[in-house]
């Protein structure tokens, strides 16, 4: 540890929860549902937050989130998680760009930023009960969902495993006895099309069926000046999940969802933002000029922050294959007049890449990675109740194994060049038992008591990258083996008051925990000794939250309006610090880093103005600051107060958006439906040392859909980022050697796009 620096910490939230709890008791109202494609946004969610037999109202549970019902996804044109990126408060869920399809997920400050597979992810993602183990395989695109449920802060008591940040639930849509069927067609003016079906009903008297297959072809939307192609990014993927429900008897059912799925693709598309100047020999000769010579094949490259060109050499691929099998199976039970859930899920999932790191039209650092990862998990719970007490109990267990290999190529970083490849393994398993009890004292109020007890086991074999000690089949040897072992009991106080049948305030006390873990990208030589850096293990992490929120309906129910203000303290707080380094390009050094606090707050708010008319609205703030350090931070070879004032990664101060959906009657035509989006958020420091950036961005969407009154299909006009904001995955810092004068390797995200989609349902 290196030495510490305090600052104390306060935060006075009393007075504002007061004036929260008059201004939701003036709203109560009765609730009756809009009409049309405006009821359809504003019909009544259902969520499984608290995991209780039944699925709930999101207006009635005590818990900060943003969900939505398939019908709302499929009217929000949602491809994949990132779609819904900028549509909540004080949430991220950004692809990281450096491995397609890994996640980099950010509620309320807490987030990784990281691609190393062994890193465990702040916000949890769960597919249909499962946990997704790693980020990696996470931003695949989503199609015949349930729906999707976004809780915001520490879900360490229910959802358990490393959720100190949030939770992603994903709820694909389950088979049922009344035949059904959906075809989607959809492509955008650079053809990224989309072909999807499913067919659903029953097969016999006691078996339902659905099967639901997906296929995109994007061919690209990124210019390449360098190899002259200007459909870089180019991506085909495809997944096909046959599902069946078996009624066991009156009182059993078993539901088995399988899936299927690849992706193959161009590798990262990224810029450079440095300054360099090359000979035609491709060697950098001279740091501080804006154009790259037209010896190597690149003339006129913007490379600055608002432009969307690359010059890449090396386009490279991502090839990502996953199978997976959730069985659920439930028993109603005399007991409490409750049901037993038993989750039963296994996942393989494997991804082979080559990346252009240096994001040059030369050769200068290159990456190939491979990731083998494979789950097994089971949860067996119960839930009913016992009078005035709601009980929800179980145990929970999780074992993964996971292969993780790099090869970097550096052909610059010494005399003759380098070529490296190292990388890890780590058996994981990790288990817990849980229960909560909810308990009526009168009509109005309900007090939570609950708890959780979690253990973690992982054992590591790690290679470190510049020793070569393997190849992408495999390593040789290990400079780094060890075991280690975390535990950790994560408690959960909370009251609700109902203040009538639509309107409420609550307030939690509750821990959260992540557990340590090893690095399997391990690049660092300690200078002073010539050795590697440890790669770990790092401590774990535990956090401690306070929230109030209030949850109303006015009017009617023609308005609803969602508060929340938290304050969470992070104790050793887990970060991958990314610093550029001469030798190895980027060395990544995974540590606790310091203490922390977080505070913010949250609004959401929906109006039917008029029956065919409604306004949408969301507004995030938070704020951070570091209470200790424990190193280094910045980077200038000092711990002092500059540490302590560097701002948190990826805590983005603002996010706010506003939007509009109206229906149109052209008599008895059918309904022209219209939706406007506009969304802000801060720009916000990348890097641990805050010398990377990603960008303020504002993302306006929209669609213009008709749907006839006699007929089943809806086409569908739309357009994302339609003011062509460019924003990244990550602004990872490179040395002057790789680039010049602000090297970066800076993924990029799309820009404008504008498609159309049509929609049968039978």
């Amino acid at each position: 540890m290196g030495r510490q620096f305090n600052r104390g910490s306060a935060s006075v939230m009393l007075s504002t929860c007061s004036v929260a709890a008059l201004w939701l008791a003036s709203g109560i109202g009765a609730v009756q549902a809009a009409e049309g494609a405006v009821g359809t946004i504003m019909e009544e969610v259902q969520v499984t937050a608290r995991k209780r037999a039944e699925a709930e109202r999101l207006q009635e549970v005590p818990v900060a989130a943003t969900a939505y019902s398939g019908d709302q996804l499929e009217a929000l044109q949602t491809k994949d998680l990132q779609s819904l990126s900028f549509k909540m408060p004080n949430v991220q869920l950004d692809d990281i760009g450096t491995v397609k399809n890994t996640a980099n997920f950010t509620v309320r400050g807490l987030g990784v930023n990281s691609s190393i597979p062994s890193i465990d992810p702040t916000v949890g993602v769960f597919v249909d009960g499962m946990y997704m183990g790693v980020n990696a395989g996470v931003v695949t695109d989503l199609f015949d969902l349930e729906g999707i449920e976004v809780l915001r802060g520490p879900q360490g008591l229910l959802f358990g495993r490393n959720v100190t940040g949030g939770a992603v639930v994903i709820r694909t849509a389950r088979p049922t006895e009344e035949f059904s069927s959906k075809v989607k067609v959809s492509t955008t003016d650079n053809l990224d099309s989309v072909v999807a079906t499913s067919v659903n009903g029953a097969i016999t008297d006691s078996v339902n069926g659905r099967l639901t297959a997906y296929y995109n072809n994007d061919q690209g939307w990124f210019e390449n000046v360098y190899t002259g192609n200007d459909k870089a990014g180019a991506s085909e993927t495809w997944f096909i999940r046959p599902s069946f429900s078996v009624a066991l008897s009156e009182t059993a059912e078993l539901l088995v969802r399988m899936e299927h799925g690849r992706m193959d693709s161009d590798g990262v598309v990224a810029q450079n933002r440095g300054v360099p100047i090359f000979t035609s020999g491709g060697s950098l000769v001279e740091p501080g000029a804006q154009q790259i010579a037209g010896s190597v094949g690149a003339t006129d490259w913007d490379n600055s922050a608002d432009s969307f060109e690359v010059a890449q050499n090396e386009e490279g691929f991502q090839d990502d294959e996953w199978s997976q099998v959730i069985t659920e199976f439930t028993q109603d039970v005399a007991f409490g007049n409750g049901t037993i859930t038993n989750i039963l899920a296994w996942r393989q999932y494997e991804a082979l890449g080559l990346g252009d790191i240096d994001s040059l039209p030369i050769t200068a650092f290159h990456a190939n990675t491979s990731v083998d990862q494979s789950q097994l998990s089971n949860e067996l719970r119960y839930a009913g109740r016992f009078g005035a007490t709601s009980l929800t109990t179980g145990l929970y267990w999780f074992s993964q194994d996971l292969t993780y290999l790099e090869n970097r190529i550096l052909p610059l970083s010494a005399p003759g060049g380098l070529n490296w490849t190292g990388g890890g393994q780590q058996d994981h398993e990790a288990k817990g038992i849980f229960a909560q009890a909810d308990i009526d004292l009168n009509e109005s109020w309900v007090l939570t008591l609950g708890g959780r007890y979690s253990t973690e086991d992982k054992d590591a074999r790690i290679a470190t990258i510049p020793l070569d000690l393997c190849t992408l089949d495999g390593c040789a040897a290990y400079d780094f083996e060890d075991s280690e072992s975390w535990n950790a009991f994560t408690p959960k106080i909370g009251l609700q008051w109902n203040l009538a049948d639509n309107a409420q305030i609550y307030s939690i006390w509750t821990k959260g925990f992540r557990s340590g873990g090893y690095n399997m990208r391990n690049t660092g030589i300690d200078p002073n000794s010539g050795n590697p850096y440890q790669p770990g293990p790092t401590d774990q992490e535990e956090q401690t939250s306070f929230e109030i929120g209030g949850k109303a309906e006015w009017l009617d129910g023609r308005v609803r309006t969602n508060l929340a203000l938290f304050h969470n303290t992070i104790e050793d707080m887990q970060r991958e610090e990314n610093l550029s380094d001469v030798i190895s390009g980027v060395v990544q050094i995974i540590r606790n880093t310091a203490d922390a606090t977080i505070r913010g707050a949250e609004f959401e708010a929906m109006a039917a103005a008029t029956d065919n008319l409604l306004f949408t609205m969301n507004v995030g703030y938070v704020d951070g600051d570091y209470d200790k350090v424990f190193g280094d931070i910045s980077g200038d070879g000092v711990v002092d107060d500059v540490d302590l004032g560097l701002e948190i990664p990826r805590l983005a101060p603002w996010t706010y958006g506003v939007g509009l959906v109206h229906d149109l009657a052209l008599d008895s035509l059918g309904t022209v439906t219209s939706r406007l989006n506009f969304n802000h958020r801060d720009a916000v420091a990348y890097t641990d040392n805050n010398v990377g950036l990603l960008s303020e961005a504002d993302m306006l969407d929209f669609s213009i859909g008709f749907a006839p009154d006699a007929g089943n299909y809806q086409l569908t006009l739309f357009g994302r980022n339609m003011l062509d904001e460019v924003t990244e995955g990550n602004n990872t810092q490179l040395p002057a050697n790789l680039g010049g004068s602000g090297a970066s390797f800076t993924p990029l995200n799309k820009g404008r796009v504008m498609g159309i989609e049509l929609t049968y349902d039978l």
